[in-house]
Order: C-alpha cells, then structure tokens, then sequence
C-alpha cells in the first residue's frame, strides 16, 4: 500500500508548531487523502533534508518556521524573486522531478486582516529584525506605510533592516519609550513559548491606534491583553497563522482552504 502525500513544517525547535492541526483539519473538512506533519530540523541539517525530501515522491513541500527562514534560501529556487524583494522564505513547493520553490506566504498572511479592515496608517512600529519581520516589513509598504520604526536589541542589524526594506525612519532599544503610532507589531519571538512575553508601556498610543501580535498562543499574549484592556483595537497570532497557511494549503494540496470553518478551527487551535 502506497503512503500518503504529504507536506510537512520544519524548525527549530518545533513541537510548539500548531500548522498540522491548521492543514489537517482542512485536509479533513474537504476530504482530501493527503496528511501534514512536522519535523524537527537542526541549522546543521538543512541541506540533507532538502537533499533526502526532494527525492521522495509523497513528499509535496514544506513551511518553514525559525530559525531557517533566511538560510533556507540557499537550497531552493527563487524565480519570483523572494530573496531580493523579501529575504526570507516560508514555504517550498516540490513538484516529482522538478526544483525546490521557495516563496514567502507570510506576507499575505500577515496582510489579510488588516485588507479586511480595510487598514490605513502611514507610520508604524515593529518589533523585532528576523525573518519574520523581513516579511512583515515588505507587507507593511504594500498598504501605505512610510515611516518604521524598529525597535530591536541589536541597533545595527534593526538598521540593516530599515535600509534593505527602503524605509525612512529609525531604530530604538526595548528601553526606550514607544511613541504614537498608527500600528504597533510584534514581529519578534518574545512571547513565544519559552520566551519572556513583549509588554511595553502602551500609554503613548492614540485610542485609534491598532496592536498586532503575530504571536500565536492558546490564550491571548499579555500584549493582546494589555491592549484590548487599554480599549485598543488588537489583532493575535492566529490571525496571520491560518492568513498565511491558506495561502500555503493551496500550494501544496491545489485546493482552497474552507475559511468559513475559522472559528471551529480557531477552537481547536486553542485546545491543542
């Protein structure tokens, strides 16, 4: 008996990983015959597993989550120019005999709930410089912003951002005060499990001001918390979480996925 197709997630680490319960449910809801897995994938390792996935035929691509965001670009193809407009990757398509595709379904993923409140603002504050924030910074010139700023530990790589994502603005440290601001994203690891959660003084926001975590988490970050507390508007993780795997589901599977299951979805996202 033949196995199943599949596509799969890869990290470091990866158990927190929710992306199987996202695409099986969907796999299970449209009765496709195909599963989702996740594997765990050391920085060593990269190259042997795109080396041993591409040479199976079931296999029909991954998600890819940190730390490999970047460095995955050195083992696929590119020919929609991700590493030049983007410089990170969370997803590579595998067709039997052909190349490794890698493309970036974050942005659209991050992109989709602000579309949807139809979202407009000129400035912004992001937290974080990693790949994911790479990608949210692409997103963010997509709908209007001009001015970023980024608060990071490292002021010369939050630099190098600004200037790869051709934005004007500046970089700050966690210990400096936030200033109004249109949008404020949390595009960092903090509050991911095992990390300290990001809880800034919240005060300088105007009411109008909309907080978004891209953080995902059974319960609400204590950034959601702690805005929608103040009376802002707060987007959470699950948001850009099932965004961004919809856009991957029909890659791998060829198949839309059934966005009008959301809330069931999002109720087994918080029991898992």
């Amino acid at each position: 008996m033949s196995s199943l197709p599949y596509a799969e997630v890869i990290g470091d680490p990866i158990s927190h990983s929710k992306s199987p319960v996202i695409h099986n449910f969907w796999l299970e809801t449209l009765g496709i015959e195909a599963e989702y897995r996740k594997t765990h994938v050391k920085a060593g390792e990269l190259a042997g597993y795109f080396l041993k996935r591409r040479a199976d035929p079931d296999w029909l691509g991954c998600n890819i989550t940190i730390p490999h965001k970047i460095a995955a670009l050195d083992y696929v193809d590119d020919p929609g120019g991700v590493r030049e407009r983007i410089g990170a990757i969370n997803t590579v398509a595998c067709e039997t005999g052909g190349p490794l595709i890698g493309t970036n379904t974050d942005a659209g993923g991050f992109l989709q709930p602000l579309l949807a409140r139809k979202w407009s603002g000129k400035n912004a504050v992001m937290v974080g410089s990693g790949g994911a924030a790479l990608a949210v910074g692409f997103a963010l010139r997509s709908v209007g912003v001009t001015d970023l700023t980024i608060v990071a530990r490292d002021a010369a790589k939050g630099q190098a951002l600004l200037e790869r994502l051709s934005f004007s603005g500046r970089v700050i440290d966690f210990s400096e005060p936030l200033h109004d601001t249109a949008l404020l994203i949390n595009a960092s690891s903090l509050g991911m499990a095992g990390q300290p959660p990001y809880l800034p003084d919240l005060s300088p926001l105007s009411r109008n001001a909309l907080v978004y975590d891209i953080v995902y988490a059974a319960q609400e970050t204590p950034l959601v918390a702690a805005a929608r507390e103040r009376g802002l508007e707060a987007l959470d993780g699950m948001e850009m979480l099932i965004g961004q795997a919809a856009l991957a589901f029909d890659i791998f599977f060829d198949a839309q996925a059934p966005r009008e299951m959301d809330e069931e979805l999002r109720a087994r996202l918080r029991a898992a």
